[in-house]
């Protein structure tokens, strides 16, 4: 009867306090995981995923507006600002003005 004793508290006497942190680690990956996999679902980003090349708008026709594109492995992101526009060395120039109708239709208007 003794013995049995003795086993009991020789398993209770070797818990390591610090083994609770291993387990909320594990926990605290598992839910960071969850969540990154809920944001890609929920904001529809998963042509990031995939080996297809693509070209995605973020806020159109707003000033915050991007253009993410997916070359093979290589992804950019273009924000345009006023600065650039502004810039001396810039590269392009102004040619016209484009409308879009109400039917959906672009007319072109060159200067």
């Amino acid at each position: 009867m003794s013995r049995k004793r003795r086993l009991l508290q020789a398993d209770g006497a070797d818990d390591d306090p610090l083994s609770v942190l291993t387990n909320l680690f594990d926990v605290a990956m598992v839910f960071a995981v969850a969540l990154m996999v809920a944001l890609v679902t929920r904001f529809n980003m998963t042509e990031i995923f995939s080996q297809e090349d693509f070209t995605m708008v973020k806020n159109p026709g707003t000033e915050q507006m991007e253009i993410i594109t997916k070359k093979g492995e290589k992804i950019e992101k273009y924000k345009a600002s006023d600065e650039r526009t502004q810039d001396k060395s810039s590269r392009g120039r102004r040619v016209g003005i484009a409308y879009e109708l109400e039917s959906g239709e672009i007319i072109y208007v060159p200067e």
